[in-house]
């Protein structure tokens, strides 16, 4: 999701607020959003769930920066309750000629009252009246006591509020540029007093408003009647002066012009619940707000920064933050003095800091620092310590007894490891720990943990967490930020601590995730063996394929084209070939994947097949490309595990992603063979579950039917066919079984009938019946679906066996979209996390196993459901029996688990 708005600028530069006087900001909050909403391209801007966050993004982004430049003591945001108004009951026109807000708006506003909440800003919303009669009461009373007021407002109206006193902020280019208007900036830009402005506008019309405007009459002659007249009122009473066509048009519109009158007039009496002085501002609910953030899937860091900036608790925490205990309080080791701390301080849970390089299967401790709860931080050198220091660090950190707290600890371990220092005792890895308390969250970089979590902001030098600090100029102010994360590191273990027992998540921390994470970090210094020369001749190949693929396409439309162009493609097939048109979009009509798929069922012509056949191939060459890149000096691949991307526990993989390479296609398969067995070993292993999601929903439903269909010892498919489709099993034949096979993975993974159908090729009410039979047969697995959905709904979350929990408040969303993507998501967690959580226990089990029976064969990557081993000379019987044992026994459940295991010299002939 992009999420790139440009800065909120005031035409004219901002004042602070004057000495000794408050300063009230208003704004307009649906006003405001609807223009934020045009501003910014809502496809750019979607959760992951498809609710569209434009104008709240646009919207969140002006406020942040209005409150950085204009540093407001008060607040308020104003809201219309509906169409409804004094105004449309005297004048039942009165913007009836507004279309409905689109479908991508709604819902927007009400996702900003809960950004605004967890902001606490007051909201104000009055049935009867409009936001501009709100904030025209506001700002009244406000400038009569003595307050300077700000107004961020869309609509002009506000203009006749405009005062020595009361300045209106109008947005001239999305929300990105606000104008200052104070009365001589009025003065300027319509020749007109404040106080003239609505004589102006009565005369002028609004069509935005359905207000009617005089024929012949537009905004140089409104203008030039009021400055000659004075005010309306005197040119009603003196329109026989005006002996111009003009002239008779405004005696005979008089009473419409009259009315617009009064409807243009803002109310200044509304009976509000507070006033001015009521709207002081206060400090964020930092929780709730990142909470709502990562919500709405918002993770620019320079987005969140200046949302946080402009907490007026900030201050507080700032000097907080420099009070003994919380700031840095440490020193700087020099040689032969890291001994001695170790030894004073070392016994109790030391926080973990460092500075790092990682790249390509290398990297470097250039900076470490450490907390101590009884004591100052310390941070030294590496390169810097003596034959002493370097023994008593090397034995302190792989001593299992001595705690460590670490953020990201399967980082530190894998860099720690190239420098001959092996890792044990990590009791806390604050990244993980955030990730199982919250596992839907986008960021787990320390600056946020810290700021949500323990309420204080790290220096920007502080926050660059990941090694990624870097030092400069200023090294013992960078040592300072270094020792701070050490410190931060350590607090937020403490904090983290009583969390995940709150969750029920912290045997799974410390049984599971940490010590996979340890497993993780000696696999990706290990990486896979690749082979060069046949991943160049990949690449050239798919190269080949995608410059054919052009060639057919430009030959099928007769000239040439961009084919990487979605305008010219659709130029193409919809202007050129008149094909079918696909679903509208602001750009034009959709031509993605799943487009072309539905164009090459309605026609003949070849292009979309073409097309398709392009973006696969260029998919390809892009996948094989970036693997040759990511190859290592040493011949190797070290891909990178991620434990906290996936809200469902699952690995994944990144630089390169394993997970992009087709697993079915003759393609994949081809690519799968430039992985092999690398110097010193004999061979590669895979190992897998078969149907580990199917044999987990078995379980969980308690379905008698479906266990006995896989503890049957014949095809799982077949037999489930057989009795949906009421034949015998000789009488299944493939299509029976494709849709079978299909159907019962979509159910495991919360597919609805409408998405069974698209990926059958049949029509919804036929999908729905081919469930309804299978829930016929198998009524558990039914009754089990509609309870977990209700049981996540009543909660807010669901739950692995292991107690993984995956929070889902969209599920009582009011919005359908996103209530039913919820819905999906229930049923799918339990059943995929559960696999999840059995897959990493079956690794650490092997992996212990390997230790135990003391044999050199290693694991190497972890993919989808798969364990590929590296299986040294003579080990490979041991290695197989261990691997079917180990796996199979990993967890228990009524369909029992079923081990698949392949032996070759590449990946894919290793396959089974």
């Amino acid at each position: 999701m992009a999420e790139n708005a440009s800065k909120t600028t005031a035409a004219d530069a901002p004042a602070g607020p004057r000495t000794d006087r408050p300063r009230l900001l208003l704004l307009d909050g649906h006003s405001l959003a609807y223009r934020a909403f045009f501003a910014l391209p809502a496809e750019n801007f979607s959760t992951t769930t498809g609710q569209p966050t434009n104008a709240i993004y646009g919207f969140a982004s002006m406020l942040a920066n209005t409150l950085r430049d204009e540093r407001p003591t008060h607040l308020a945001v104003a809201f219309d309750v509906s169409r409804q108004t004094w105004r449309s009951e005297q004048f039942a026109e009165y913007k009836a000629n507004r279309t409905s807000a689109p479908d991508e708006f709604r819902g927007q506003v009400e996702l900003i009252g809960e950004l605004l909440d967890a902001m606490r800003v007051h909201r104000c919303a009055i049935p009867g009246y409009e936001a501009d009669d709100i904030i025209a009461t506001l700002a009244t009373q406000a400038a009569a006591q003595g307050f300077e007021v700000l107004i961020v407002t869309g609509d002009r109206d506000c203009l006749q509020l405009v005062t020595d006193d009361v300045t209106v902020l109008y947005p001239t280019k999305g929300v990105s540029e606000l104008t200052r208007f104070t009365p001589e900036k009025v003065t300027e830009k319509y020749g007109l007093s404040p106080a003239q402005y609505p004589d102006f506008a009565a005369l002028r019309g609004d069509p935005s408003d359905n207000l009617p405007g005089i024929p012949g009459v537009g905004e140089k002659t409104a203008t030039k009647w009021i400055t000659q007249f004075g005010s309306l009122a005197e040119l009603a009473e003196r329109a026989e002066e005006i002996k111009t066509k003009a002239g008779q048009n405004l005696r005979d519109h008089l009473e419409a012009v009259r009315l617009n009158r009064r409807l243009t007039e803002l109310v200044r009496d509304v009976e509000l619940p507070s006033g001015p002085e009521g709207l002081a501002r206060e400090p964020y609910d930092r929780e709730a707000l990142a909470v709502v953030l990562d919500a709405l899937e918002f993770r620019n860091p320079n987005f969140r920064e200046r949302l946080l900036a402009a907490d007026p608790g900030a201050a507080v925490e700032e000097a907080a933050a420099a009070a003994p205990g919380v700031g840095v309080d440490g020193v700087r080791l020099a040689a032969g003095e890291l001994a001695a701390w170790l030894e004073r301080h070392g016994a109790a849970p030391l926080g973990v800091a460092t500075v790092d390089t990682w790249a390509l299967g290398s990297g470097s401790v250039t900076e470490i620092a450490l907390a101590a709860g009884d004591g100052p931080a310390a941070c030294f050198d590496p390169a810097e310590l003596d034959e002493a220091d370097e023994r008593a660090f090397a034995g302190w950190i792989a001593d299992p007894g001595r705690p460590k707290v670490m953020h990201d600890a399967k980082r530190v371990m894998r860099v720690f490891a190239e420098h001959g220092w092996s890792v044990a005792g990590v009791r806390m890895d604050t990244a993980l720990a955030a990730y199982l308390v919250k596992p839907g969250r986008r960021s787990f970089a320390l600056d946020a943990l810290s700021v949500e979590y323990l309420g204080r902001e790290l220096a920007p030098a502080a926050a660059a967490d990941g090694g990624q600090l870097a030092f400069g100029t200023d090294e013992a102010a960078e040592r300072d930020a270094l020792m701070i994360q050490a410190r931060t590191i350590l607090d937020l273990g403490e904090e983290f601590g009583g969390r995940l027992a709150e969750v029920g998540a912290a045997e799974l921390l410390h049984e599971v995730e940490l010590p996979t994470s340890a497993l993780l970090a000696r696999m990706e210094r290990a990486g896979i063996a690749a082979d060069r020369g046949w991943l160049d001749r990949m690449e050239q190949q798919f190269a080949a394929a995608v410059q054919h693929a052009v060639k057919e396409a430009h030959e099928a439309v007769g000239h040439e084209f961009n084919l990487g162009s979605p305008k010219q493609l659709q130029e193409v097939l919809f202007g050129e070939l008149a094909l079918p048109r696909t679903k509208r979009t602001k750009t034009g009509y959709t031509t993605d994947a799943d487009a072309l798929a539905w164009l090459a069922t309605q026609t003949d012509h070849e292009l979309p097949v073409i097309m398709l056949r392009h973006r696969e191939q260029a998919r390809l060459r892009s996948t094989v490309e970036g693997l040759v890149k990511t190859v290592a000096p040493g011949g190797r691949i070290h891909t990178t595990f991620n434990q906290t991307v996936a809200a469902t526990g699952r690995l994944s993989s990144t630089d390169p992603n394993l997970q992009n390479i087709p697993v079915r296609t003759d393609e994949g398969r081809a690519i799968r063979r430039g992985f092999v067995v690398g110097a010193g070993y004999e061979s590669l292993m895979t190992a897998d579950y078969s149907q580990i999601e199917l044999r987990v929903m078995a379980h969980l439903s308690d379905d008698d039917g479906l266990i006995e269909a896989f503890t049957s010892g014949e095809d799982l498919h077949t037999t489930v066919a057989s009795q949906v489709f009421a034949v015998p099993k000789t009488a299944v034949d493939p299509e029976m079984r494709r849709k079978i096979k299909a159907m019962s993975y979509g159910l495991a993974y919360g597919l609805s009938a409408f998405g069974l159908s698209q990926q059958l090729g049949i029509t919804p009410d036929d999908a729905r019946k081919l469930m309804e039979n299978f829930f016929l047969r198998f009524g558990g697995v039914r009754d089990y679906l509609q309870r977990v959905v209700e049981d996540a709904r009543a909660s807010g979350y669901t739950e692995t066996m292991l107690g993984r929990r995956r929070y889902l408040p969209d599920l009582n969303s009011d919005n359908r979209q996103r209530r039913e993507m919820a819905e999906r998501m229930a049923l799918n967690a339990p059943i995929q996390g559960t696999a999840a959580d059995i897959v990493k226990i079956a690794m650490l089990r092997v992996d212990r196993a390997l230790t135990e029976e003391r044999l050199s064969s290693r694991m190497l990557l972890q993919v989808h459901d798969e364990i590929v081993l590296e299986v040294a000379p003579g080990e490979r019987e041991r290695v197989e029996a261990l691997v079917r044992r180990e796996m199979s026994g990993a967890f228990h459940l009524r369909a029992p688990l079923d081990v698949s295991v392949g032996v070759g010299a590449d990946w894919e002939s290793a396959a089974h």
